[in-house]
């Protein structure tokens, strides 16, 4: 029995696909099959069934394939000991991040980590928080960065910031006139949303309680599937919608007049770093989340929890 064995059996597992698995370890498919097969004589135990497709664990084999995750882990910890001891930083670190974050968050943060840390391999994935969470557990991904709380069982979330929540609206809409604006203040008919599956829509429908204001059939008619489509729709068009404070950074200053506030205190969005509690990289992740905070502007890094938008 080999690492390199049980590395191959826990890739399998996790993509349900030889050739999938065997990519994934840089080997060719004959490769990883013998190895899994004189794994399976050796043991005497049938690890895999090949007839089912996707490729499925035998019921002995799931308690195999368990194990060999937690010797794999262990192995992992005593190397990342091992290179904190010598001064050493390296590795790779496979990082998901929701599309809401991504195009504003990476780029202030991934130029510094990589100049500190040029031994680092950062593999990044554009994901939603369901991915990021299944991909989390089944081990495809190291760390995830989204919007917390999350209360999903054996996910350990470390915020990382407050992220205040800003209302873009035309010219054209009675919000504009406003100095401060209220929830009440936004008409559901008006109001650009994101498309299914974001987080950040439902934070908008809880924050407006538009489930209750809307009339039936008028509140889903408009979805995008960017901020910056949002802004640009919005630009473009008389509407209204709702950014986070990394969004408005980068603004012109013709497209920051189309900036309202909400009266105080104002909603925000939590967000953190968050692992599986079998994660191992944690000196990266350490590293990781030290750089993000360092990264972001010193506004965010005050803002306060007291009225985080649920998701």
């Amino acid at each position: 029995m080999t690492f390199t064995q049980l590395e191959y059996i826990v890739a399998v597992d996790t993509y349900r696909h030889f050739a999938e698995a065997a990519s994934h370890c840089f080997v060719t498919q004959p490769t990883l099959s013998m190895q899994i097969h004189k794994l399976e004589e050796e043991l005497g135990i049938k690890i895999f069934d090949r007839s089912k497709q996707p490729v499925l664990p035998t019921e002995p084999g799931l308690e195999i394939i368990e194990q060999a995750r937690k010797i794999i882990a262990e192995r992992d910890v005593l190397n990342e000991m091992i290179d904190a001891k010598k001064g050493v930083v390296n590795g790779e670190l496979r990082l998901g991040i929701i599309p809401t974050l991504a195009p504003y968050l990476l780029p202030l943060f991934i130029p510094a980590f990589a100049k500190k840390f040029p031994k680092v391999k950062i593999v990044v994935n554009e994901l939603t928080t369901s991915l990021i969470i299944s991909r989390l557990r089944e081990g495809k991904i190291d760390v995830g960065i989204l919007v917390t709380p999350l209360n999903e069982t054996g996910i350990k979330e470390q915020v990382l910031f407050y992220e205040e929540l800003m209302v873009y609206v035309s010219k054209n809409n009675d919000v504009f006139k406003k100095s401060y604006v209220l929830a009440k203040d936004i008409n559901p008919d008006k109001l650009w949303l994101l498309e299914e599956g974001h987080c950040f829509r439902s934070q908008i429908i809880n924050l407006c309680e538009l489930k209750k204001s809307s009339k039936e059939g008028s509140l889903f008619e408009y979805e995008a599937g960017s901020l910056e489509t949002l802004r640009r729709m919005v630009d473009l068009n008389d509407g209204i919608t709702i950014l986070p404070e990394l969004a408005t950074l980068d603004l012109s200053s013709k497209q920051e007049q189309h900036i309202r506030y909400f009266k105080e205190p104002a909603p925000v969005r939590e967000v953190s770093i968050v692992t599986h509690r079998d994660f191992v990289k944690k000196k990266l992740v350490d590293l990781l989340k030290k750089e993000i905070i360092a990264s972001v502007p010193d506004k965010l890094r005050k803002n306060k929890k007291t009225t985080v938008v649920p998701i």
